[in-house]
């Protein structure tokens, strides 16, 4: 008598505590990162008698949560290496035409948005640029290895990794929005300007490629490295 094996979902190798855990990680990286994380470090190290750059005071934070994330996450990412190792021919395509689909389809969304909305200055990308202009070395490190590696963990393996247990296409729009939110939502508010909510549109088609890189591939790390030479041509553009 034939037997079928029911299809490992991305989401079963996610502990219950992973999820938990992983959930208050990432509130803390979307609502409290923005606004919080700077002072708390300028004010312990007052505490110590010194100051740092606000440069300097990203990198410590960024470290904080990933070496918290690795912690949360031990047991998925041992996972999600086997798979990518297992599969390392087929992660390698999978990284190469999301690199390719990612060029493409964002030129066009950039010239869509710039004819119905103009060309709104990014705000997201001015603080990055003066930042890396004030500390390229250590700005770099966030930008092209600890962002990526956050933002795909929480909003690709937690949360579209869980989602897609009950519906894929749930799972692609929550993560995408997540994604593009993370990168404009605190500026709206600074601004008190919802109209700058309209940015979002320049985030969905490196939020949908790089979940399109994980769910497509099984592994993490591709999305990961996708998003990590993302940021790091950018940052080479920046610097050179």
């Amino acid at each position: 008598m034939a037997t079928t094996k029911k299809k490992k979902t991305l989401a079963s190798h996610l502990t219950d505590f992973e999820k938990l855990a992983g959930t208050i990680l990432l509130v803390v990286y979307l609502a409290a990162l923005p606004f919080f994380a700077g002072p708390l470090i300028d004010w312990f190290c007052g505490l110590l008698g010194f100051s740092v750059s606000r440069a300097a005071s990203n990198v410590i934070c960024f470290y904080l949560l990933f070496a918290a994330a690795v912690l949360i996450f031990h047991s998925f990412l041992y996972q999600t290496s086997q798979t990518l190792f297992k599969a390392l021919e087929h992660c390698c395509k999978t990284l190469g035409l999301s690199l390719v689909f990612f060029y493409g389809l964002n030129e066009i969304v950039y010239r869509l948005s710039h004819l119905l909305w103009g060309n709104p200055t990014n705000l997201n990308d001015a603080a990055l640029l003066t930042q890396l202009t004030a500390a390229p070395r250590m700005m770099a490190i966030v930008v092209i290895f600890l962002a990526p590696f956050l933002e795909e963990l929480l909003l690709r393996g937690l949360v579209f990794g869980w989602l897609r247990e009950h519906s894929r296409a749930v799972a692609y729009v929550v993560s995408c929005l997540l994604f593009a939110l993370l990168h404009v939502w605190q500026y709206a508010l600074m601004h008190q300007d919802l109209s700058y909510l309209l940015l979002t549109a320049q985030y969905i088609v490196p939020g949908f490629i790089f979940t399109w890189a994980y769910d497509h591939s099984g592994s993490l790390w591709t999305a990961v490295a996708a998003h990590a030479a993302v940021n790091a041509l950018a940052v080479w553009t920046v610097l050179a």
